[in-house]
């Protein structure tokens, strides 16, 4: 019996085609299309794009100044609980900072650090409002979940979300040691 090799490549390349084809489609349209309209749909996303791979979800957020993101974060993990699955949610929020906003996050990362170091989360709150005398159109707000604390800063106008992991990344053995 003699295959015949133009049929057999057409066949494997339709096969192929179908096969990625589908899989592209599927993940399109019924799991990052439904995701992106559950977070544009949130009171304070001006903008989103959704990267969808094996393992995570990584979403590019712009928001506007004074969004809750701890909300955001659980409205998208409760809302988008079947399309997200077991994989786990990045965020990667656009900053519009200013000069001022950047100097008050400055002057309050060192005791943040400590804080988030020594576990001690109420800590955060009361060193941005010790910094609130020194800079009086500056709003701090902090939030904290079972995984992140977040931080927000706004004057208004601008804004600075900062996204702190409560898990801290474990320290391996350094390559050149």
């Amino acid at each position: 019996m003699k295959i015949r090799l133009i049929p057999t490549l057409l066949t494997a390349l339709l096969s192929a085609a179908l096969l990625f084809g589908g899989w592209f489609l599927y993940r399109q349209f019924a799991v990052q299309e439904p995701l992106e309209k559950i977070v544009s749909s949130y009171k304070g996303v001006n903008a989103s794009h959704i990267s969808i791979n094996r393992n995570a979800v990584t979403l590019k957020l712009d928001l506007q100044p004074g969004t809750k993101l701890r909300e955001l974060v659980q409205y998208i993990n409760n809302e988008g609980e079947s399309l997200i699955g077991s994989r786990t949610v990045n965020l990667d929020v656009v900053q519009h900072s200013n000069q001022t906003l950047d100097e008050y996050w400055d002057k309050a990362m060192f005791s943040v650090a400590e804080a988030m170091e020594s576990r001690k989360y109420t800590i955060i709150p009361e060193k941005l409002k010790e910094l609130s005398t020194q800079y009086k159109n500056v709003t701090a707000t902090t939030e904290i979940d079972g995984n992140n604390v977040y931080v927000s800063l706004t004057d208004g106008k601008e804004s600075k979300f900062i996204i702190l992991p409560r898990e801290p990344e474990k320290m391996g053995v350094w390559n050149n040691a």
